[in-house]
């Protein structure tokens, strides 16, 4: 999760062998833990290709509304998304390359295992 750097102390370096600190390895748990459920994951993968509301956001994945505002409330506390208020709507983006390029990565490996291709993120979907 994301941390100021003010806020990071001893337990944060990284030791001389080169081995990540206990702190950093929890840290980064928490940050798969928030992209283990399926919605999350699909959600930021969205949000990674491009901005978009909560209603665009559930029609996407299926989902209801409430449920994808309680993921998004989750994803934000974990600086995973951000948003922004744009008149009366609320809307939501991946702006960190880093959270983009685990997704893309995670989503390409899995991919390659099942042989099956996924649109790139960062451009839209070829249509029919």
């Amino acid at each position: 999760m994301r941390r100021r750097q003010e806020s990071r102390t001893e337990d944060d370096a990284v030791p001389d062998d080169g081995a990540p600190s206990p702190r950093l390895l929890q840290d980064a748990a928490a940050t798969f833990g928030m992209l283990a459920a399926t919605t999350r994951l699909h959600i930021v993968w969205l949000l990674a290709r491009a901005e978009q509301d909560v209603t665009a956001l559930a029609e996407a994945t299926g989902s209801n509304v409430a449920a994808v505002s309680q993921h998004l409330a989750k994803l934000k506390l974990a600086g995973l998304v951000s948003s922004r208020r744009e008149g009366r709507r609320q809307v939501y983006v991946v702006d960190d390359p880093h959270v983009v390029a685990i997704v893309r990565q995670m989503l390409d490996h899995h991919a390659e295992l099942a042989e099956e291709p996924f649109p790139v993120i960062g451009r839209p979907a070829k249509t029919a």
